[in-house]
């Protein structure tokens, strides 16, 4: 009598022989970025800045057949969101929108110039990724070092 594993295994090799004798192959993208918080509103990045951990972002890309295709992520604790799919290769993706939703962060949560948005084509190989520029949040008030 055959395991559940056994079972389990034989399934997922004659679905493998079927999607290689039908000639499917696949693809794999990602795409990553940083969320930053501006201290000083300098719209430079430096000693006074820092990640913004558990900060929002939605990631809405376009298809090759046209599907339209919506990611949320949220950025770790060195402040990087990360967006990855596998699909067939006919599917992949085309066209893609990355833009901040929320940081989270009450000292730093409004959003800085030129960071509503950015639009990208996907023009990456199987396995290739690609980064996106820094997001950044500003504070309500720079702190008095800033000035």
């Amino acid at each position: 009598m055959e395991s559940k594993m056994e079972s389990k295994l034989l399934a997922v090799v004659v679905l493998m022989a079927i999607l290689m004798a039908e000639g499917v192959t696949s693809w794999t993208g990602e795409i990553h970025g940083r969320v930053v918080c501006d201290v000083c509103a300098d719209s430079s990045i430096g000693p006074e800045d820092h990640v913004l951990a558990g900060a929002e972002v939605a990631v809405l890309c376009i298809t090759k057949s046209g599907e339209v295709l919506n990611y949320q992520a949220f950025t770790d604790s060195n402040g990087i969101y990360t967006v990855a799919e596998t699909m067939p290769e006919s599917e992949r993706w085309d066209a893609c929108l990355a833009r901040p939703i929320s940081s989270f962060h009450n000292h730093c949560m409004h959003l800085g110039d030129g960071s509503t948005g950015v639009k990208f084509s996907y023009e990456h190989p199987s396995g290739y990724s690609h980064a996106v520029r820094p997001f950044v949040y500003r504070p309500v008030k720079a702190p008095v070092y800033c000035i």
